[in-house]
């Protein structure tokens, strides 16, 4: 996936992978597992696609959704928890691929909910690979949040437990064993956790004015058809413990609520608790481990069999190199935004 990519449909080409295989979706009820499931039925053909998530009414829901996509009856429904191993080894029989989406992701709830969100985050992270490495899963890849980077909140610091989980547990799978990675990316254009559908209410319910917290504040933006095929693209290309980046523009909040809406004043708020003025999806510190792969980059692991396997690839980023949303290359303009959105709601 090129920078480029963000304003065009991505193709078939990452799902080639899947064709034949068995493969599980935990969270696979939420916006990525939609997303995903569709081009897997449409591009991958897979030979048996499972749903693992806890909502009866959302599988159900999805059932009818997906039903015309599922032409070789591949698609299959489980109800559980990461939370409950036992479940989740049952669900992962005979599987071959597993991409973990399942999150508690709200900040204030999980603030609120501290708990709540490590049992789900952290310890369902250590259960997915427990039970997969007890199923003889092939590949496992996790999706995370730049929220993990230098988190300021709960929910950011449990993904960055659960990516260090998916990156150590490759020293439990030996040399044929599972394999575990990561993709890590930014905000997804107009999903339910973004500022996109919040500007968009406030203008329909005739605002004189939209809230910004700083004027300065930027963010990554990636798509959700780029992210489902930069997971897809991802795991079929894992050797096990990389961490995974896709190359993606960013928007200042000021334009964004501009292209929004041109007419309404904008009025400063402050920023909100456990709020970062700017994104970040690679530190300083992670540079010099930090591989440039064309279109994206990689994280590489601190793991003897990676070290030991072979020639690295692309090539090293500078060591004073840091991937941050106001530092970035790729701007991401208003008409493109637009066209973006005006795609999503198609």
């Amino acid at each position: 996936m090129t920078a480029e990519s963000i304003t065009s449909a991505p193709d078939a080409q990452p799902f080639a992978f899947f064709r034949g295989r068995s493969v599980l979706v935990t969270g696979g009820t939420g916006s990525f597992g939609r997303a995903f499931t569709k081009a897997l039925l449409r591009h991958g053909r897979p030979q048996r696609l499972v749903i693992f998530s806890r909502d009866e009414l959302k599988q159900t829901e999805m059932s009818d959704e997906m039903a015309p996509l599922d032409r070789d009856g591949a698609l299959r429904f489980f109800i559980g928890d990461v939370r409950n191993p036992r479940r989740l080894l049952l669900a992962l029989r005979g599987i071959q691929l597993v991409v973990h989406a399942a999150a508690m992701k709200q900040v204030p709830v999980a603030e609120y909910n501290p708990l709540e969100c490590i049992h789900t985050n952290v310890l369902g992270a250590e259960n997915v690979v427990q039970s997969s490495l007890d199923a003889g899963v092939e590949r496992v890849i996790a999706v995370s949040t730049d929220k993990a980077v230098s988190p300021i909140n709960l929910y950011g610091a449990s993904k960055l437990c659960a990516e260090k989980i998916f990156v150590a547990s490759n020293n439990l799978g030996g040399a044929t064993g599972t394999r575990f990675s990561v993709v890590r990316y930014g905000n997804v254009l107009g999903s339910r956790g973004s500022v996109i559908p919040v500007f968009r209410r406030l203008v329909a319910n005739g605002a004189d004015h939209l809230p910004i917290t700083d004027p300065r504040m930027t963010r990554f933006w990636i798509t959700l058809d780029d992210g489902v095929a930069f997971v897809a693209s991802s795991l079929a290309r894992m050797r096990g413990g990389e961490i995974f980046v896709p190359k993606i523009p960013s928007m200042k909040i000021v334009e964004l609520a501009r292209a929004l809406a041109p007419h309404l004043e904008q009025r400063t708020t402050g920023i909100r608790p456990g709020e970062k003025l700017h994104e970040v999806l690679i530190t300083g510190d992670e540079a010099r481990n930090t591989r440039d792969v064309g279109d994206r980059f990689l994280i590489e692991p601190a793991l003897e069999f990676w070290r030991s396997s072979g020639e690295a690839p692309g090539k090293a980023v500078p060591d004073d190199f840091s991937y941050a949303s106001d530092q970035n290359d790729r701007w991401l303009t208003a008409p493109e935004l637009l066209k973006l959105l005006d795609g999503a709601a198609g």
